[in-house]
Order: structure tokens, then C-alpha cells, then sequence
């Protein structure tokens, strides 16, 4: 009987096979009589759609479900521990890392509704999203209509669906008489629907290019350090530095510090630089940062504040205070820009880098009289230019206003030692180098002209050397814990 069915009839095979014993005892009974059944109602099963979450994607990112009809989502974190949130519906779940999570829900209106992950789980957080498309519930019409044929005994006609069937109680055979008027509304499969889309890339840059700080964001229960090398002897003129290795036989400045993620957002600081020369010795930098913005959305830049103290003679004295801004924005896909505004507050506090009458012998009188600004401000430019996945091309140039860090030289008269003045020379801080990013780990060669690098005083060259001059320097860091 089934065979002689079309597919088409398939899903109302069930309703019309059914009917049977009722239209038996309607035949019983005699008399051309119209009938209105309705189906019954069976609880559809749920569909079940296998996901899996890692950094920094869910697979698939876009799953297409019915309104009405249960959702059971099966999601495997392969990685870390995640989240699932679709926030319009009301649902959040922590998804164990290495474990399969069951998520259920029955979806009660039409719509398209972003899912994202839940839990910070990374630098790439913010782009693991996804969407969960909502269609309407699509059914057969559930009417069914049956009429006898007066002219042959046990034989009625049944539509449904818009599809007519001749039903022999006889010989228990079901006949189609004529095509649909209308085509049967074909269920829409239910299943996951994968977008192709590239997997989101893990932030380009480190947390500083060559010196300038970034925005990039410090994960929650992370330790992470940071150690700069920075040698004393300049590569040019090659003539003098070839023969000490290109200044790798020089006195070199190690400077060591670390962060740790308090939040998402907040996060302490720690660093130490043992440089020491007049006026600078053993700095000790303590600081507080708090990240603002990501570049998604409706937010065209990355940006992170910061504010720290400093101390030398391991923050004993002369204390110095920085508030700065961090600003990234992307050219491109592999191109970022940034910007790192900085104002340093008591950098020159007791008047610490200015000459004194008893730097001199005999005593100077005029040296008195040369006062340089008590207070800075620096403008910190870069760029981070990524050429291989795993490798970037960096830049930065920051220049300062007010107090400028440099080597204070007495200005004499022609031909004799007589002091007739001061003068302050100082150079921008320049920088340019190359990052490699191992894992955990990110190693920079730099090529800069300036040791310092705490906040108030990366921004000048306490070499004085000119952009024509650089130092080798090495910038390594590590991540731990997250």
C-alpha cells in the first residue's frame, strides 16, 4: 500500500492509515457523512547539534534551529574553559575545558541572536562569537477532510494537505487522484549550518613595541614578565663597533618587571631598571592599569589607561608620577597604528639633573641660574606591521616637551675654560626592531637609541645619540598561569 506513495505523501502516510477503523464504523453506520479530525499532537524530539569551543572560535558559528521545537546542544571545549551566552535568550553556561556541556532550550520567538563565549578565555575573547538563527515552526495543514463515494460501497476520499487520496477499505489500498493544488510546505531541516569564516587571529602585538606601551589586554589571574637588554656602544660608525662585536661587548642595562591580571580589565605592575648616572639610579616603577576599549563593534580604537609611580634608589627617593594613555588602531589586517601620550609629573624634583656650583672647581656660580622644567610630557608614535604569522616589524618615535632628559654640557667662551652658560642636549627617543612570537613567549631584537625604559624616561636618550645611531637591544616576554 505504502508503495504506490510519492514522497510527497510521506508525512501524511501516518494520519491517513489512522483513519481507517474510525472510516470502518462511519461505513457501519451509512449516509454520505463530512468529517473534521484533527492530528494528534506528538512532543517533537529534540534536535541535536554537536559544537566545539576553542580559542578563539566555536564550530560551527552559525547553527539554524525551528521556533517551538527543543534544542540540544552538545558542545565539546577542546582547549581552555569557555562560556556559550546568548544573552536576548537568557542563556549562559561555563563549558570545562576537555569535557563535553549539554545545553538545552526550546526557542519561543523568530529572530537572529548572537552567541559569544562567556568566560575570558584569551587575547582573541572578544572575536569567539556566533549567531543562532530562529526560523518559523513550518507545518502541514492538520485538517483533514473525508467524504464518502456514493457510488462505490467502503470507498471514501480523504484531503489533506492539499493532497486527495481514494482509500479502498476492500482491498486496504490508498490511490492519489490528482496532483497537489498547492505544493505541501516541506519542513526545513533542521541542522548546523557552518559559515565559513577565517578564525579569528590572536592580538598581532606584544605589550610594547620597542618601548611604547600598547593596549593590549591583560588576562585575568595571569603573571606575566618582562625583561629588557639594552647595551651601551652604538652599531654606527661600524669602523669603531665591529671590532666589540657591534656593541655586544659593552656595558649593558637588564631591566626585569612583571603584571599581574587582577580582572579583565585591571591589572598591577612591577619594574625595576639598575641604570645609574647623575640624577638616575636603581628606578623602581610601581603602576596601575585598567583596560577601556577593544577595537570591535562600535569602537573604532583599542585603548588602555595607566598611572604609576616611580622611585630611585629602589624607591626610596625622588619620586616621579606618569598618567598615560594607550591607543591602537588597525590600518589593516596585518597594519596597527599607536599612540601613547604621557604626562610625567616631579621628573626633575630637587632640581636632580640640573648642574650644581659644586659640580665644579672652583665653585660655578652661574651653574645656579640654569633651571630645566620641573614636569614633562611625551607623545609616543608606533607601529607594528606583521609580515609572517609569527613575526612583526616594528616602529615608534616619541617625542617630549618641558623636561627632556639628556646631558646637561657648560658652554665656554672661545678659547678659554671660562664657563659662560649651559645647555641641555637631548635626543627623542628612536626605535625600530623585529618580533617573533613563540607560544607564551615573545622575543623583540631592538635597535633604539636610549637604555631607559620606565615610563618617564623612555622617551629621551640618556645616550644623546642621534637618529643615525642605535644600541642592540633585546625585549623578551612571558606569559604564565593563563
Amino acid at each position: 500500500m505504502v508503495g504506490k506513495l510519492s514522497r510527497r505523501l510521506q508525512h501524511i502516510r501516518l494520519t491517513a492509515v489512522n483513519l481507517i477503523p474510525f472510516i470502518f464504523c462511519l461505513v457501519l453506520v451509512g449516509g454520505g457523512i463530512s468529517v473534521s479530525a484533527q492530528t494528534t499532537t506528538v512532543a517533537p524530539a529534540p534536535v541535536e547539534i554537536k559544537m566545539t569551543a576553542r580559542q578563539f572560535e566555536f564550530e560551527p558559528r552559525v547553527i539554524t534551529v525551528q521556533k517551538g521545537r527543543p534544542v540540544k546542544l552538545l558542545i565539546t571545549s577542546t582547549d581552555v574553559e569557555h562560556g556559550f551566552a546568548v544573552a536576548e535568550l537568557g542563556i549562559s553556561k561555563k563549558l570545562k575545558e576537555n569535557a563535553v556541556t549539554v545545553v538545552e532550550f526550546t526557542p519561543e520567538r523568530v529572530g537572529r541572536f548572537p552567541f559569544e563565549c562567556s568566560v575570558m578565555c584569551g587575547s582573541g575573547h572578544d572575536e569567539m562569537t556566533g549567531e543562532l538563527v530562529v526560523t518559523d515552526e513550518q507545518t502541514s495543514s492538520s485538517n483533514v477532510q473525508v467524504k464518502f463515494d456514493d457510488n462505490a460501497a467502503g470507498v471514501v476520499i480523504v484531503e489533506a494537505g492539499g493532497e486527495r487520496l481514494r482509500i479502498d477499505t476492500r482491498s486496504k489500498t490508498v490511490t492519489r487522484l490528482d496532483q497537489p493544488a498547492t505544493p505541501a510546505a516541506t519542513p526545513a531541516p533542521v541542522e548546523a549550518e557552518v559559515a565559513h569564516q577565517h578564525r579569528p587571529e590572536r592580538e598581532p602585538y606584544d605589550y610594547r613595541l620597542v618601548n611604547i606601551p600598547t593596549p593590549k589586554r591583560v588576562l585575568k589571574g595571569s603573571v606575566n614578565l618582562y625583561f629588557t637588554h639594552r647595551f651601551a656602544q652604538p652599531v654606527r660608525p661600524l669602523g669603531q663597533s665591529d671590532q666589540d662585536l657591534l656593541g655586544l661587548d659593552s656595558f649593558a642595562v637588564s631591566s626585569f618587571g612583571g603584571f599581574y591580571g587582577i580582572t579583565d580589565r585591571l591589572y598591577v605592575s612591577a619594574y625595576r631598571s639598575p641604570i645609574c648616572q647623575p640624577g638616575l639610579c636603581k628606578t623602581i616603577e610601581l603602576g596601575l592599569g585598567y583596560h577601556l576599549l577593544d577595537e570591535r563593534g562600535r569602537s573604532p580604537i583599542a585603548l588602555s589607561s595607566f598611572v604609576s609611580m616611580e622611585g630611585d634608589d629602589n624607591f626610596k627617593r625622588d619620586h616621579t608620577y606618569n598618567l598615560q594613555l594607550m591607543v591602537a588602531r588597525s590600518a589593516s589586517k596585518y597594519v596597527h597604528l599607536f599612540f601613547s601620550p604621557a604626562l610625567h609629573l616631579n621628573v626633575n624634583t630637587r632640581r636632580r639633573f640640573d648642574p650644581k656650583p659644586t659640580d665644579f672647581f672652583p665653585r660655578e656660580p652661574l651653574a645656579s641660574q640654569f633651571n630645566q622644567d620641573q614636569h614633562g610630557a611625551s607623545f609616543g608614535f608606533g607601529a607594528n606591521a606583521r609580515i609572517r604569522p609569527t613575526i612583526s616589524l616594528m616602529f615608534e618615535y616619541t617625542p617630549r616637551v618641558g623636561f627632556k632628559l639628556g646631558q646637561v654640557q657648560a658652554v665656554r667662551a672661545s678659547g678659554t675654560n671660562k664657563i659662560i652658560g649651559f645647555r641641555n642636549e637631548s635626543e627623542a627617543a628612536l626605535g625600530f626592531g623585529v618580533e617573533k612570537d613563540v607560544g607564551r613567549h615573545t622575543f623583540s631584537l631592538t635597535f633604539t637609541n636610549t637604555q631607559t625604559t620606565t615610563t618617564s624616561r623612555y622617551n629621551s636618550s640618556n645616550l644623546v645619540l642621534p637618529p643615525s645611531r642605535f644600541i642592540i637591544g633585546f625585549n623578551l616576554y612571558r606569559r604564565f598561569l593563563r
